[in-house]
């Protein structure tokens, strides 16, 4: 099927959706909410075809006009102006229509599980960590997102062990899903006494959260043990043994919980983390078969990729795998993310067309 074709196979399944939520007889609300979904998916890409098509008749049109002998001076004029307008404003319809019509992530549309953890240097990595977990939290802040912190685990002085946060609004994972790998700081600690710099670094992991029927989880496949909550530096801070740690022993993934005080609560909030660890790394797996026939990738989401790096004496904030630096560091870090994501999303956008191309 050519590309026009495909065209006109989206604007009739556009209208056809239309005919049959419109029916006197419409199906029932499960369906009628798919039907909704699909349709409210597909009509930007109706808009940009419309556009593109209008667009590209009016060009026609002025052709015509401008080559007739009997079109007047000044309306020629007019018209060769439009028609050099219309010229150059066509490849970005193009490239905008092109860009719709990628095969879309089927995780964009989720929420996501967000885990930051300590990485090299000790307690001013803690401390980093703790600002960034923060940064995401303005930053979901700012897009209106839902940010609920499932689990910190503090390092005592301000730090953060690890710490992991399970945010939901619209577009949560297609926004967040370049940010998993090394973020890497430059600054001096605030314990330190000789303003040497250090550098240190934290790891961020963002997964699509997964629902039950993304991915099915055994029951004779989890090991669940429960056991007492501690606080930082290992102390006590609960009574009972509400705190459960999930082993799923086909994979080895662990997770643990004890923020909450019920171990029925502590266990829902281990088994979403549990379940997300295991829809990414499945995700993950095709993702990596894929990458073999392609070589460029924004990020591999691999945990291990030195993605960023905030330098606060020089006050900017370098993402190494788009070479992008903005000198705006106490902005990104009050959640100012949009320029950094916007590139991103971008770059990833146009290796997928250069792909297909």
């Amino acid at each position: 099927m050519n590309l026009e074709e495909n065209l006109d196979r989206l604007l009739s399944r556009h209208q056809e959706l239309e005919a049959l939520m419109s029916s006197s007889t419409p199906p029932a609300a499960e369906g009628f909410a798919k039907l909704s979904k699909e349709y409210a998916d597909l009509t930007p890409v109706v808009e940009a075809i419309s556009e593109l098509r209008g667009a590209k008749q009016e060009i026609g049109d002025l052709a015509a006009m401008i080559a007739d002998g009997e079109t007047d001076a000044e309306m020629k004029d007019m018209a060769v102006e439009e028609f050099s307008d219309l010229k150059a404003k066509i490849p970005d319809l193009e490239k905008r229509l092109q860009i719709m019509l990628l095969p879309r992530d089927a995780a964009d549309s989720k929420n996501a599980i967000l885990e930051v953890r300590a990485g090299t240097g000790g307690e001013e990595a803690g401390l980093f960590a703790a600002d960034l977990f923060r940064m995401y939290q303005r930053y979901a802040e700012a897009q209106r997102w839902k940010f609920e912190i499932m689990s910190l685990n503090e390092t005592g002085v301000g730090g953060y062990k690890e710490a992991f946060a399970a945010i939901s609004g619209t577009g949560v994972f297609a926004k967040l899903k370049f940010e998993s790998g090394v973020h890497r700081v430059q600054r001096v600690p605030s314990t330190e006494s000789s303003g040497r710099i250090h550098t240190s670094a934290a790891t961020v992991a963002v997964m699509p959260e997964a629902e039950e029927v993304d991915i099915k989880i055994e029951d004779k496949d989890l090991r669940i043990d429960v056991f007492r909550a501690s606080g930082p530096g290992g102390q006590s801070v609960n009574t009972t043994d509400s705190a459960v740690r999930i082993t799923h022993i086909p994979t080895g993934v662990v997770v643990s919980q004890q923020d909450e005080k019920s171990q029925h609560k502590n266990k829902a909030k281990a088994m979403r983390v549990l379940r997300s660890r295991i829809y990414e790394a499945e995700r993950q797996k095709v993702d990596d078969e894929r990458a073999k026939n392609r070589k460029s990738q924004v990020g591999s989401g691999d945990r291990s990729e030195r993605i960023r790096t905030y330098n606060f004496p020089e006050r900017r904030v370098t993402d190494h795998r788009v070479n992008l630096t903005v000198h705006k560091l106490d902005a990104v870090m009050n959640g100012d993310l949009d320029e950094i994501i916007e590139t991103l999303t971008s770059d990833d956008e146009a290796r997928r067309l250069a792909d297909i191309g």
